[in-house]
């Protein structure tokens, strides 16, 4: 099996490259390898290496920025997955596929099922929903997981920023009133290696490709997420300035940026649980397995 996996240099992508070795040839692109926003450049490079599937991580995520230049972020979330379906069903590939939790309006305390209406308040959630549209279209062989929160050892996230926070500063204010899960990198990448090995191992027809949410279990909100890393590094012997208990809550109106956030991020992942018959642990798991690579 030959597996063609974008964004690789991305937290995700960083995981996937760990997972996915043991069970095919990985060609993993990053940025300066191919521009995803060319057309041109990203069907040639399919068609070059005709892949068995295609792991696509990689995404326009700059969420405030997106607001500025929706062009670039429609290139690389919606125009780019579309190409890699269409190039997918052309040499009979699989697609693999990740979105997000800003596809919803995020409202409410309830937990969004994949079948649930969606109505993205930003244009990254406008951008991600439109492609995933556009490769469900595009390609019958493709597998979406919506996920939230995805946090890992390699790149940047919220929970580096709290610790590098926590040591410089005296104060710190993080945001209470928006809800969702901590979601581990390792945790996706492991999901994909064993959903790819299925594929690998049992008749592709019937497997069940689709929408799914896959999320960690549980729900926090960032202020509390930001006391959990905060209190463990602590524990680890990390010195830092603002202890966990120091950390004030603020609403979202308190800390005002360009775009849009969800107040309510908590995805259902019944379906997937039971379609595939595996149990996502709970978010503090994954965040502490993170924390014990950077601490």
């Amino acid at each position: 099996m030959k597996l063609l996996l974008t964004g690789c240099n991305g937290q995700l992508g960083f995981e996937l490259q760990r997972s996915l070795a043991p069970l095919a040839e990985v060609i993993a692109i990053g940025r300066d390898d191919c521009d995803l926003s060319d057309e041109s450049a990203l069907r040639s490079l399919i068609r070059e290496i005709t892949p068995d599937g295609i792991i696509n991580p990689a995404a326009y995520t700059a969420v405030d920025k997106a607001e500025s230049d929706p062009g670039s972020a429609r290139k690389i979330n919606c125009d780019a997955p579309r190409i890699m379906g269409e190039e997918a069903s052309a040499c009979g590939a699989f697609v693999f596929h990740y979105s997000t939790d800003y596809v919803f309006e995020g409202v409410g305390k309830q937990f969004y099922k994949e079948t649930d209406a969606t109505n993205p308040q930003n244009v990254y959630g406008q951008t991600k929903l439109a492609g995933e549209r556009a490769l469900l279209s595009a390609c019958k062989r493709s597998l979406i997981m919506r996920t939230s929160w995805v946090v890992g050892a390699h790149g940047a996230n919220f929970a580096k920023t709290m610790l590098k926070l926590a040591s410089e500063r005296d104060a710190l204010s993080v945001v209470a009133d928006q809800f969702g899960a901590p979601t581990s990198a390792a945790l996706l990448a492991d999901i994909t290696a064993q959903l790819i090995g299925r594929i690998k191992h049992q008749v592709d027809e019937t497997f069940p490709y689709g929408l799914y949410h896959v999320v960690a279990a549980g729900v926090t909100n960032w202020h509390e997420y930001a006391r959990f890393v905060i209190a463990e590094a602590i524990k680890a012997g990390k010195a830092m300035k603002v202890s966990a208990d120091m950390v004030k809550p603020i609403t979202t109106s308190d800390y005002p940026v360009p775009a849009k956030r969800p107040a309510n991020s908590r995805l259902d992942t019944t379906l997937f649980q039971d379609t595939f018959d595996l149990r996502l642990p709970d978010w503090k798991q994954g965040v502490s397995h993170v924390l014990q690579q950077i601490l």
